[in-house]
């Protein structure tokens, strides 16, 4: 279930983009599914059908969904390789971090501001 918070300082796109990302990669949305249409699901959240349209952009580009012509878009298998990216991302990140000096702390920080949160998770060792 999709829910757009019209209060939050989040846009409707990015809600959309990150609500359909976690679903995909927690298999909610298994390989293969198909999504609605952008027009159906722009008018079942009461959105632009251009808000709905560049959240399907984001998630294609970021290889979580494709989209065939005349058939829809679908769930991708190249999510799984979207999580190796990540992962790969996230190693290269550390590594520049342990190369800086940056604290574990301050470092959180700056992902979590760079994914559009006020402050991430504290570590506790």
């Amino acid at each position: 279930m999709i829910v757009i918070d019209p209060a939050s300082a989040v846009p409707p796109f990015e809600q959309l983009r990150a609500q359909l990302a976690q679903q995909i990669l927690d298999h909610t949305l298994v390989v293969g599914t198909r999504l609605p249409t952008i027009r159906r699901l722009a008018a079942d959240l009461g959105l632009a059908a251009n808000t709905v349209g560049r959240a399907y952009r984001e998630l294609e580009e970021a290889g979580l969904i494709e989209t065939r012509r005349a058939a829809g878009s679908f769930v991708s298998a190249a999510g799984e390789n979207a999580r190796a990216q990540a992962h790969r991302a996230a190693a290269d990140y550390a590594a520049v971090i342990a190369r800086t000096g940056i604290g574990a702390d301050e470092a959180l920080r700056i992902v979590g501001a760079a994914l559009g949160h006020r402050a991430a998770p504290t570590l506790t060792n």
